[in-house]
């Protein structure tokens, strides 16, 4: 069906079994869609997991799709993210911090790597008297795709 690392692979195996552990059903359909995040470079969106595995699931709606991101949200196995496009996009939860940019024109995301801002998580417990557990960054812009766009038609921001 598609195509995985082996680190993704050993990653959803050991995920599938802690969820099972926990007593959740594992069908094959939940299975796919978890596995469709964990190789996805993309973010993909509902549709376009539903538009991917429909041909290996026939069977598959859209609501099952819907229920599946549910199931796995309940369970802190994957995150939901915003892209300011009215577009919802997922990303498999990682306790190793990586962020987010974000196209404010297409909804891209790009995942990149950055040395955790622990000290922002120190000063937000020392100022809230929170306990903090995590952290989210994403910055916003325009793609290169967009920006060149943006140029050409003189709407460069």
């Amino acid at each position: 069906m598609m195509e995985i690392e082996t680190s993704d692979t050993t990653t959803v195996n050991l995920i599938l079994d802690k969820l099972q552990k926990k007593g959740v059903r594992m069908t094959k359909q939940r299975e796919a869609v978890l596995r469709a995040i964990a190789t996805s470079h993309t973010h993909p969106t509902v549709e376009e997991l539903y538009t991917q595995l429909k041909p290996y699931y026939p069977s598959m709606s859209l609501a099952t799709v819907y229920n599946n991101l549910k199931v796995l949200l309940d369970h802190h196995v994957i995150t939901e993210l915003n892209t300011g496009t009215n577009t919802t996009r997922y990303d498999m939860y990682t306790h190793g911090q990586h962020y987010h940019a974000i196209c404010t024109e297409c909804g891209k995301i790009v995942d990149f790597n950055f040395p955790p801002l622990t000290d922002a998580e120190m000063v937000a417990e020392a100022v809230t008297g929170f306990k903090i557990k995590e952290h989210n960054l994403e910055v916003r812009g325009l793609c290169p795709e967009c920006y060149e766009k943006a140029k050409m038609s003189g709407k460069e921001a």
